[in-house]
């Protein structure tokens, strides 16, 4: 029995399906944007931003796992809808700290209603219990105890201003 147990899951692919499940949300996340709307890595710099508090750019950066010249063009793109604000850090003047905007705050809730709503359809065939099965197998798999866009407590890269690291 347990030799079954290792070639059924040595053949199941799971990756395969993780993606086709993730490309069919993306498409009916988009499809719920208006033109121009909100983009995933929009959404992740935001519920960054909402659940840390004001951080700095390169902070910022380092918790996106993206370039600096990388970030300075999305949060350009949040600044411009005034998603978010820069200012100048008092303490280092070459530093840029970044904030949620009251707006952003707003855009942020509209955008998690909508993904609550079609991690529902997406999701409809599974009882509440497996979903928190799924929820909870999928977070392990990520290696954080919270998923990505929540920041796990112990993630060190975006720190509040103001606040060290432990």
């Amino acid at each position: 029995m347990p030799g079954n147990l290792t070639k059924t899951v040595t053949d199941q692919r799971l990756l395969p399906l993780l993606e086709h499940l993730a490309r069919v949300g993306r498409r009916a996340f988009e499809t719920t944007l208006e033109p121009g709307g909100l983009r995933p890595r929009h959404l992740i710099a935001l519920k960054l931003l909402s659940e840390r508090g004001p951080a700095s750019q390169q902070a910022l950066a380092d918790s996106l796992s993206l370039d600096p010249s990388n970030v300075v063009g999305l949060l350009n793109e949040l600044e411009e809808r005034k998603l978010i604000t820069r200012r100048r850090d008092s303490a280092d003047r070459r530093r840029h700290i970044v904030e949620l905007s009251p707006r952003g705050k707003r855009e942020l809730c509209d955008a998690y209603d909508r993904l609550r709503r079609i991690d529902d359809d997406l999701l409809r065939p599974l009882s509440a219990q497996e979903r928190v099965t799924l929820y909870d197998l999928l977070v392990r798999a990520v290696g954080a105890k919270t998923p990505p866009c929540d920041i796990p407590e112990e993630s060190a890269a975006l720190q509040p201003v103001g606040k060290s690291k432990p």
